[in-house]
């Protein structure tokens, strides 16, 4: 079994008498895609909050390696080795794709840009911009302003802005959301290519691109998992399909 990066156990958030998340626990493991799916209200992209610090849960723990950070800020659970990307593009869109990467990248080594500062971390934060530029297939476009780029590509650019952080884990909230065919397909090629690093939790509603990319599946309903398994295990489930997938699946 590959390393465990981040382990949640018992997660819950309630919103007055409502539980969002409702007693949710996940390992995350290095070269491993970890689907959580559901319809719309299960709680997915609050578990994702709370994995991030976002929400503070109501109980549970959340640990990156041997380190707990439950209770953290959202900021400091990143430096630990966490990156992640939301629903709404996060990028910044009068700058160019550089320039983006750059600002990601820099924010890992904020004396970088001082006077008399060791010619060294340079070369390191560079060599990290174009390693994230060129995983995420936009080498052609560096010089291009993020505002003009198409819808895929300034998701791409997210995952590559997340990349020059250097983190060990990635929570992606649907990142293919709003893609065309082509655009999904080089997303899912993307993420491929970037899991063997990392471990990669993916919500996400294109069941096809879900199927073709997970190791595992989590499958919530009303803020529980109804169901947890490998991709056959979860296409089997007759509750899952009763709940969730429908017989086309």
């Amino acid at each position: 079994m590959n390393e465990v990066l981040l382990s949640a156990k018992n997660l819950t958030k309630k919103f007055g008498g409502l539980a969002a998340v409702d007693n949710v626990s996940i390992d995350l493991y290095r070269n491993h895609i970890h689907a959580v799916i559901g319809p719309n209200g299960a709680g997915k992209s609050t578990l994702t909050n709370l994995l991030s610090g976002d929400l503070p849960p109501t109980s549970g723990t959340v640990t990156i390696g041997n380190v707990s950070v439950t209770g953290w800020t959202p900021e400091k659970i990143s430096r630990q080795g966490l990156g992640r990307s939301y629903q709404k593009t996060n990028i910044f869109l009068p700058f160019t794709v550089w320039d983006n990467v750059h600002l990601a990248a820099q924010s890992r080594s904020p004396q970088a840009h001082k006077w008399l500062t060791d010619a060294s971390k340079f070369i390191a934060i560079s060599a990290r911009i174009e390693k994230a530029i060129e995983l995420s297939g936009l080498k052609n476009r560096v010089k291009s302003i993020a505002g003009t780029i198409s819808h895929g590509e300034q998701r791409q650019l997210e995952i590559a802005m997340t990349l020059a952080t250097e983190p060990q884990v990635i929570l992606l909230d649907e990142p293919l959301a709003g893609m065309g065919a082509a655009e999904a397909e080089r997303m899912v090629t993307l993420l491929l290519a970037i899991k063997k690093d990392h471990g990669i939790l993916l919500v996400e509603h294109d069941m096809d691109a879900v199927f073709q990319l997970a190791d595992k599946l989590t499958v919530m309903v009303n803020g529980q998992v109804i169901a947890s398994g490998t991709p056959l295990e979860i296409r089997s489930d007759a509750g899952v399909q009763a709940a969730y997938l429908g017989a086309e699946h």
